[in-house]
């Protein structure tokens, strides 16, 4: 898989990018992910995930994760279908994901875990998402959350 990282807040350590790499990499390969997928993890100050937040999802706060899966299909948008002869091996971008240094140091504390396993709990969280995985209904929410733990504890970064 192919993950394009950002750090916009200049804070992260390299170590701490390549483990979020390396988790994501896992979960890909857990969930049977195509190896030409690509996706991007940008992080970001509270006051710049605000924005995002606002701007697009119509909450006035800054939140500790958000991601936005290319493939999520609307209603005012028909699916992109190729017949067999159309189809070529182009690279299957699933989506961005933001995460907030600011939350994500606020919520370690506040969990009484490391900054780097709530860290990857928000990236894991947010690939997810990506992959189609989503918890608002109780059904819904069993399931993205078992599956969370259990890659979670499968790559050994437990709480």
């Amino acid at each position: 898989m192919d993950i394009t990282m950002e750090d916009e807040t200049k804070t992260l350590e390299q170590k701490q990018m390549e483990d979020v790499n390396d988790l994501l990499e896992f979960a890909a390969n857990y969930l049977h992910l195509p190896e030409n997928t690509e996706m991007s993890v940008t992080f970001m100050t509270d006051e710049a995930i605000h924005v995002i937040n606002r701007d697009y999802r119509h909450v006035d706060r800054p939140t500790d994760v958000i991601s936005f899966a290319l493939e999520e299909e609307t209603a005012d948008e028909p699916p992109v279908i190729f017949s067999e002869d159309q189809m070529i091996d182009i690279p299957r971008n699933i989506g961005d994901i933001m995460i907030s240094i600011d939350k994500t140091k606020a919520q370690a504390e506040e969990y009484g875990h490391s900054f780097e396993r709530e860290l990857g709990f928000l990236a894991l969280h947010g690939f997810l998402h990506l992959n189609g995985y989503d918890h608002m209904e109780k059904e819904d929410e069993k399931v993205m959350f078992s599956l969370q733990k259990e890659i979670l504890d499968a790559y050994g970064l437990k709480r």
